[in-house]
This record gives structure tokens, sequence and C-alpha cells, in this order.
């Protein structure tokens, strides 16, 4: 079907992204799997070239665009080319809607440039050993001493982690109330070379091996009181507040897999003989095929709408939570099916499906769980 969300100026970012994740991402990938994280030069290019800071208001040294139809172009991109961009994504579409929603003029001031540029990467750090979907479990304590805040705890599963300048940690500043748990969250930076904070291990993950997922340790973090987001104790509203976005991005992420396997096993499907006919002339290659086209093209007009929905301020997080369930779904019926027409070489990793149906399987548990999502939904039933 015929998209017409895009115009000429998201047109323009995409064949710059095109380029740009031909020469600085696909040659070097393998090298960042085997390391498990792309180098920061790389993050310092994304911000010369303007595609990090293309949110970030122009005084601020960014492109000052306000539309999150660049950063889904850029996701499409980086799924074309079967490829993964670090923890670009985290950075762009998760970590700096908070910057620009809740940071003071003067930390926008602080924060911004360095962001846009590459020179600041940035991390959230929510998820703790004991703590996943249940946000308002989190342990981690910040307590208020004079102009200061100090933070013990550890987090864990932290994207980006490693490279990361400036990490937005969610922290208990205060007990929560016994009729709602969600009080007393706040969320504070923490410059990373602050002493007591430490990055611990790099965790070795069945996909998205070119992204760092590392664990963070905070033993009497001290950090000034002006790194605290916004108001103290309004951490969770603001979490809830994001939550929309960062659930179609992964949304998009996971229609854009799905629309790069079907591309992968229809180049293989067509090349591939089997008792002397290619693998697509059999009925049941066509008849999958036909199934993996049609799912995707439902997640295509579920993600499109979603995404003119969040511009113009209206996505819900239910709506979002729709996308980011079915989307992710889809993504895993389809990049199974799509192994599946491969046989035994879609199980080898030197095949793009391999390493799809890898990455795909997390979609399904970060940013929400399935289970959580439907939860969610249902509530919005009254049932």
């Amino acid at each position: 079907m015929q998209r017409g969300i895009y115009d000429e100026a998201h047109e323009d970012f995409r064949d710059m992204a095109r380029r740009f994740i031909a020469k600085e991402v696909v040659p070097h990938f393998h090298e960042w799997e085997r390391a498990g994280a792309p180098p920061k030069e790389f993050y310092s290019r994304a911000g010369e070239l303007g595609i990090l800071g293309v949110q970030i208001p122009e005084e601020f040294g960014g492109g000052g665009q306000s539309s999150f139809k660049f950063n889904a172009v850029l996701t499409e991109e980086s799924f074309r080319a079967c490829v993964g961009l670090g923890s670009m994504r985290v950075h762009m579409d998760i970590v700096l809607p908070y910057v620009l929603h809740f940071a003071s003029d003067a930390q926008k001031r602080r924060w911004l440039p360095g962001m846009a540029s590459g020179e600041l990467m940035t991390a959230i750090a929510m998820t703790e050993p004991g703590t996943g979907s249940d946000l308002a479990g989190i342990n981690t304590h910040a307590r208020r001493e004079g102009d200061t805040f100090v933070i013990d705890g550890s987090k864990t599963f932290i994207t980006g982690g490693r490279n990361a300048g400036l990490v937005f940690v969610v922290a208990r500043t205060a007990p929560a109330d016994e009729s709602n748990r969600r009080t007393g969250l706040s969320i504070i930076a923490v410059e990373t070379g602050t002493p007591g904070f430490s990055v611990g291990r790099t965790l070795e993950k069945l996909g998205a091996k070119a992204q760092d997922t590392t664990e963070l340790t905070f033993d009497n973090v001290v950090v000034p009181a002006d790194n605290l987001l916004g108001e103290e104790g309004a951490g969770f509203g603001y979490l809830a507040h994001n939550l929309a976005q960062e659930r179609l991005a992964i949304g998009i992420g996971a229609q854009a897999s799905a629309r790069a396997a079907l591309a992968v096993t229809l180049e293989y499907v067509t090349g591939r003989n089997v008792f002397g006919k290619p693998v697509s002339s059999f009925q049941n290659s066509k008849f999958v095929l036909a199934e993996c086209a049609t799912d995707i093209e439902a997640g295509q007009a579920l993600c499109d709408r979603a995404i003119e929905e969040l511009d113009g301020g209206r996505l819900t997080p239910v709506d979002a939570a729709k996308v980011k369930l079915f989307c992710t779904e889809m993504q895993s019926r389809v990049v199974d099916k799509c192994l599946q027409l491969h046989g035994g070489y879609g199980y080898m990793l030197e095949y793009p499906i391999s390493r799809l149906f890898a990455d795909a399987r997390v979609t399904r548990i970060y940013g929400g769980t399935s289970e959580v999502l439907k939860s969610l939904i249902s509530k919005s039933l009254d049932i």
C-alpha cells in the first residue's frame, strides 16, 4: 500500500541516513558485534551530520524539528540494511524527550549541545536486578544532603551504559505512600565520571550484540541537586509521560524488522533451488510469504497512524501499547516463518535472517512486556 506520512524533507533525510549507514555502519557492523558496542567516534560522526540532534532546538545546536517522523525514518533505514545503531535509538527516542520536556533552561544549555554533537551520549537507568516492569518497586535511593543528592543502588539491563557520559537515574527520594507505591520517585542525572559510579559487566545477550547492555553501580555517588530533572518525587509521572513515544519507537523498530525479514527471504527463496525448482515456486512458500506480507501491511498502517497521532499530541498510552503489542508479536511471527523458509541456512549467523530472529525476541519484553501491555489495554475496556 502507498504510504503518505512522509514529505520531501523526510525523504531527503532518508537518503542521507541511507548513505551514512552504508558508509559508517555496514562495513563495521560485525566488528561492533564482536566488541559489544560501536566506538564513541561513531556517535560523533552521526552528530556532525545532524542525525542525533534532529529534534533538538537550533539554539542548542540541533535541527529544530518537532516531528518524530525523522526518528522513524532512521529506524526504518537501519533495519533495511539489517544493522543496528548501538544505543542511538535510546539516546534519541527515549532519553531526549525527558530533557526536552522536563529539564530546566540551565540544564538544557548544559546537556543538549553535547547530545546533539554526539560528545555526550546518554542512557536511562530504570531496571534493577529485582525490579523490571514494576517501576514502583525501585530500591535505588537518593538522599538529600544540603545542595546535593547521594545515590546508592544498582541497575541492570542498561542500554548504552558503556559509552554514556550522562545517565538519568530513576531513584527513590522518599518512601512510597502506602496508598500509592508510585510516589517518591525522582529522576537525577549522573555524570559517569562521578566518584562512586561504576560500570559493571557488559551483559552477554541472545541478540542485539552490537548494542551494549550493562550493569551500573552507585556507591555514595554525590551529585549536585541541580541535576534533579523536574520536580522531586514526580519521576513516575515523567516516566509515564514518555512511555507512549518509547513504546511506539519499539513498535516501529519491530515493524521495520519484519519488513527487512521479508525482503531478505524473498531474495533467498527466489535464488535457492530445491528439487530442481526455486523455493519460491512451491505453494507453501507462496502462502507463507503472503501471510507475512499481509501482517506487515497491517502493522505499517497501525504504525503510520500512531506516528501521526504522536506528532499531533494525541497518542495515548493505551494506543501506544496496542502498537507495540501488535507489531512485536507480528515481528516474531514473521521472522520465525522467514527463518523456516531459509531451512538450515537460516540458522547460520552469516545470513541476516538469523540476526533478525535473535534480535526480535527482546522486543516483547523491554518497554513493557506483552503481558503488561495486555493488562493496560484490558483496563481501557473496563474489564
